[in-house]
């Protein structure tokens, strides 16, 4: 199993409406990709300073399993409509759950 984590950072001109969308719509990618053990994102609730503002982490049985989540249309028109217009910086990684 792996999981996959992406951190990311809104520019200055992201509203909570857009960011507010972006969550709502990537909560609804579990349902339209099956491959996806758990999903779970949200707003960096701002306990530490220098935090991204953004964070996803999703799961998976195998990196097959990722690759068709990374690569389905869903999951790109999200990306492509709503992140990537308000998208500062972004960090990701996977790794294996398994030990």
């Amino acid at each position: 199993m792996l999981r996959h984590v992406v951190l990311m950072n809104w520019t200055e001109a992201a509203t909570g409406e857009q960011v507010a969308e972006i969550a709502r719509r990537l909560r609804e990618l579990p349902a339209a990709i099956p491959e996806i053990r758990a999903y779970h994102c949200g707003d960096d609730l701002g306990v530490n300073p220098g935090n991204a503002n953004f964070v996803v982490t999703a799961d998976f049985d195998s990196v097959d399993d990722y690759i068709v989540y990374r690569d389905h249309p869903a999951h790109r028109k999200v990306i492509d409509e709503l992140i990537a217009p308000i998208l500062a910086s972004r960090t990701g990684a996977q790794f294996s759950l398994d030990g």
